[in-house]
């Protein structure tokens, strides 16, 4: 009988753009399950990140100035115990500022 115990990965990355590409990352390269991957905001504050990203920062004039810049986004995964190692590679190859289990 195998060992099914799980663990949570967290993450925290810089923009909403970044976390984005985190999660697809453990999803398509590690096949962690969607609904076992939480994002939010890291704060209590709503955030879209800690700089502009995406379509918030692809503007003619440049960046959008109305986003809100509040902190940082939180990753979040429920893993198993095997994968902890890769996702935890996954997570820091895809700039994430920091990753920790508990």
């Amino acid at each position: 009988m195998g060992d099914d115990s799980t663990t949570t990965i967290e993450a925290s990355f810089e923009t909403r753009e970044a976390a984005d590409i985190a999660v697809e990352h453990l999803v398509q390269q590690l096949g962690v399950s969607r609904p076992d991957i939480f994002i939010q905001p890291a704060a209590d504050r709503n955030t879209a990140g800690l700089a502009p990203s995406g379509g918030d920062a692809s503007h003619e004039e440049g960046a959008r100035r109305d986003a809100p810049l509040e902190g940082e986004i939180q990753v979040s995964a429920d893993v198993s115990l095997s994968q902890v190692g890769a996702v935890k590679r996954c997570l820091g190859e895809a700039g994430a500022l920091w990753v920790s289990s508990r």
